[in-house]
């Protein structure tokens, strides 16, 4: 998913309709982590916003529910985040709830990349209920 390429066209989307953004991007996955191939995987990027807006191609408004959520900071590597990814679910399953519905990542800051490391700065939260 081109992270770098989608965020800053809903930014700019924002301006052009003169609507206040978020500061956090954010990314939700509509499929488990591993439980499709990685051409397959389906997931939404997104901003907040404050204002009156309008869908445009490519475009479409989403209004969030509230929820209940499990949540997790990573902030390293990308090849790590599974490894949050198994933490938080592990913490889910100890504490009594179950995954009820797509992960999501906000990102805090822009991913950094040094010598071919790409480190990311992210919210891992799942949506939970009591089991």
């Amino acid at each position: 998913m081109p992270l770098d390429e989608y965020i800053p066209r809903l930014y700019a989307w924002a301006k052009e309709l003169k609507v206040m953004p978020g500061f956090y991007p954010m990314a939700i996955y509509h499929d488990a982590p591993g439980a499709r191939a990685p051409g397959e995987f389906r997931s939404d990027i997104a901003i907040t916003f404050e204002g009156r807006a309008k869908a445009t191609e490519g475009i479409v408004l989403k209004r969030l529910p509230a929820m209940r959520v499990a949540t997790i900071s990573h902030n390293g590597p990308g090849s790590t985040l599974g490894d949050t990814y198994a933490r938080l679910y592990e913490w889910i399953d100890d504490n009594g709830f179950e995954a009820s519905g797509p992960p999501m990542e906000i990102y805090s800051r822009t991913p950094e990349g040094v010598v071919g490391v790409t480190t990311l700065y992210a919210k891992v939260m799942v949506i939970v209920r009591e089991r």
